[in-house]
C-alpha cells in the first residue's frame, strides 16, 4: 500500500487529508484508529573510533514496532554530543574508513590544534565539531512495515571519540 497527501489551499489556510492510494471507505478509515506513535530507546553498544553501520542493529531493536505501520516516519534522536547518526554507503567498508580520514584531516586534534574546551580529552572537541557536521537526527520514511532507504544506504553512527561509551537513540515512529 501507498500513501498520499492531499493539499489543497483556501482563503481559510491549508487543508490537509490523508488520502490512502487504496481508496477505503471512510467506515474503515475511522475503525483503524488513524495515524498512531511509537517509541523507544535503544542502546547500542560502545564502538571504535570511526563510521559504523549500524542499520540491523536497529533493525533489530525495532522490528516488532516498525511492521505496525504501512506509511510512516521514522525520527532516529542520538542523544550524545561527542557522536553522530547520518545515512550512506551501507556495503564498501572503504568509505567509512575514507570518511573519518576525511573528518580526522578536517578537524584537527593534539597539541596543535587550537581548541579550548579540553578537559574530557584531545580528542573531546574535535568530537563535538564532528558530530555537529553530520548531526545528531535522521528521518527515514517508513513503507509496509520497513524503512524505506535505497539499495546503497544504511545508518551509520559515527563515533568521535578515542574512549567510547554506549550511546542510546530515541526512535519515534509515526505514520498509519
Amino acid at each position: 500500500m501507498n500513501c498520499a497527501l492531499s493539499v489543497s489551499s483556501s482563503l481559510g489556510g491549508i487543508k490537509s487529508v490523508y488520502t490512502p492510494t487504496t481508496n477505503p471507505s471512510s467506515e474503515s478509515m475511522a475503525t483503524s484508529g488513524g495515524p498512531k506513535w511509537a517509541q523507544k530507546t535503544i542502546t547500542l553498544p560502545p564502538l571504535k573510533r570511526g563510521c559504523h553501520l549500524v542499520t540491523a542493529k536497529i533493525n533489530k531493536e525495532i522490528v516488532q514496532d516498525l511492521s505496525g505501520f504501512k506509511c510512516g516516519l521514522a525520527h532516529l534522536f542520538l542523544q550524545h554530543t561527542s557522536a553522530s547518526l547520518t545515512i550512506n554507503e551501507n556495503y564498501d567498508s572503504d568509505v567509512r574508513e575514507d570518511t573519518e580520514t576525511f573528518l580526522n584531516s578536517v578537524v584537527p586534534e593534539g597539541r596543535s590544534a587550537p581548541w579550548k574546551h579540553t578537559l574530557e580529552g584531545p580528542d573531546d572537541m574535535p568530537a563535538h565539531i564532528k558530530s555537529s557536521m553530520f548531526g545528531n537526527n535522521l528521518t527515514i520514511p517508513i513503507t509496509d512495515g520497513k524503512f524505506n532507504m535505497g539499495t546503497w544506504q544504511g545508518i551509520w553512527l559515527c563515533e568521535h571519540r578515542d574512549y567510547p561509551t554506549a550511546r542510546k537513540i530515541v526512535v519515534t515512529l509515526n505514520g498509519i
